[in-house]
């Protein structure tokens, strides 16, 4: 058996596969920040204790910077107690799997999409996760690409509005990560007219917090606030994707992660505002694709880390 896992800020996965690939059995949880690392820690190993027979091999995808020679997590922007921990040991341990990767979940997902999703066919494919935070990879001849550690493609750290003496800037990450766009709806919340298909689906959610999952249904009921808002944060990711295409220059752009479940609508907004800020030699842009795996990007691509 092999076992993809991945950790993130608020989602646990892991899934089991045979010796051909296929998935066999599939476990989740949702995070628990209070518990910490210590928490998801112990949840890994009562699930890796259902998985049947030997364990060949384990890959993880881990939402922070991690050091992919040794397995030490360097740190978890979302939940402490990560830094220091070297979780390809603790893995080994646990398991006895004589190969176990570890790797950026963002680089995990770029190859799970380059290989097995939406970038299937094309030889240089770079994925942006619109998550909880925002992260990317870039895949060449099907291998990840590595710069200098700790990191590279670290898109969300682009800054959209640079910092200067009176005003802290502002990065990709902070203004279209999932967290963000959170935030922005909760902001125009009160401005909004009662018969606003986004506040109605917002007000009549069961709590608070991930309200960026409303803008394609109030899209769809022909909301203008949702269709802005979308406009808004498409020409702020093909802002930052710019510059993914003038430095590498992808055949394909593949965009990914909760944000990207608002479907064509976001890929189209990317799309259109993305050819505006490509120099002209560059036109036309590189194809942009809605990421094909949703939920198991980030597992499938630790699965094929094992073959990487």
């Amino acid at each position: 058996m092999q076992i993809g896992i991945e950790i993130g800020g608020t989602k646990l996965q892991l899934l089991v596969a045979g010796a051909d690939g296929t998935i066999v059995r599939r476990f989740q949880q949702q995070v628990d920040s209070a518990a910490g690392a210590a928490g998801i820690l112990d949840w890994i190993e009562q699930t890796l204790g259902q998985v049947p027979g030997p364990i060949d091999g384990v890959g993880v995808g881990f939402g922070g910077p991690i050091d992919a020679e040794t397995g030490y997590i360097i740190t978890s922007h979302q939940v402490a107690g990560w830094a220091g921990i070297n979780l390809a040991d603790w893995l080994r341990q646990r398991t006895g799997a004589a190969q176990v990767r570890l790797e950026n979940d963002a680089n995990a997902a770029a190859l799970g999409e380059a290989l097995h999703g939406a970038g299937q066919g094309f030889t240089q494919v770079f994925y942006v996760t619109l998550g909880s935070g925002v992260g990317g990879g870039m895949v060449v001849d099907g291998k990840l690409y590595r710069g200098a550690k700790p990191g590279e493609a670290e898109i969300g750290h682009l800054w959209i509005v640079p910092p200067t003496r009176d005003s802290p800037g502002q990065t990709l990450e902070q203004t279209a990560s999932g967290w963000a766009v959170d935030r922005q709806i909760r902001d125009l919340l009160p401005q909004l007219p009662p018969d606003s298909p986004l506040r109605w689906y917002v007000e009549m959610a069961p709590r608070s917090g991930g309200e960026a999952r409303y803008l394609a249904p109030a899209l769809a009921d022909n909301d203008p606030v949702a269709a802005m808002l979308i406009e808004q944060i498409g020409a702020v990711v093909a802002l930052g994707l710019s510059h993914v295409v003038h430095l590498f220059h992808p055949q394909v752009l593949v965009l990914g992660g909760g944000l990207s479940l608002i479907g064509e609508p976001l890929r189209m907004a990317v799309e259109t505002a993305l050819s505006r800020f490509i120099m002209a030699a560059f036109q036309p842009p590189p194809a942009v694709r809605l990421a094909q795996l949703g939920t198991d990007a980030v597992p499938v691509g630790a699965l094929a880390m094992m073959k990487d």
